[in-house]
């Protein structure tokens, strides 16, 4: 189970944060329990004028998430790619991670990775944040970016 270990982390007030999501638009139900769960995080986190933004699929998610991260404290990208009979699903998964872990460290700014990458249809649903999913990994990332631009915020006013 991949949601083992995580940490019980309770939200705190981000509501001076400028903050960014970006979703893919493939695989639409798994879609959007992401950005329903982005949308609980940013609540529970006090953040309530959060852009969201959409692309055509998870391949495009860095170079949006680098445009957002120019007037944003923080980014959110999701997406979803499921695993096929051809090597598209290795680019893409590659493409997007290594991408968007160029905007962070390009920016400064940090990028909630919220991207699925599973075998198939059953595991994206699982971790979507869906009634009956085990996992809500739209608000994990959403929570994360949070709290790195939170951590960020006081270590760069010292």
């Amino acid at each position: 189970m991949s949601g083992h270990g995580a940490p019980d982390v309770e939200p705190v007030d981000c509501s001076d944060l400028r903050v960014a999501v970006v979703a893919a638009q493939w695989h639409t139900e798994v879609m959007e329990g992401l950005v329903a769960g982005a949308r609980r995080a940013l609540a529970a986190y006090s953040v309530v004028d959060a852009t969201v933004v959409r692309v055509p699929g998870t391949f495009e998610l860095p170079i949006v998430a680098a445009e957002l991260a120019l007037t944003h404290h923080a980014v959110v990208a999701l997406g979803v790619v499921v695993r096929g009979g051809t090597p598209h699903f290795d680019y893409v998964c590659s493409a997007a991670t290594d991408g968007l872990t160029r905007v962070a460290l390009d920016s400064g700014v940090p990028v909630g990775f919220g991207v699925l990458t599973c075998d198939d249809d059953a595991q994206a649903l699982d971790r979507a944040g869906l009634e009956g999913s085990s996992e809500d990994k739209g608000y994990e990332a959403t929570a994360a970016a949070l709290l790195t631009a939170r951590t960020l915020a006081t270590l760069r006013d010292d």
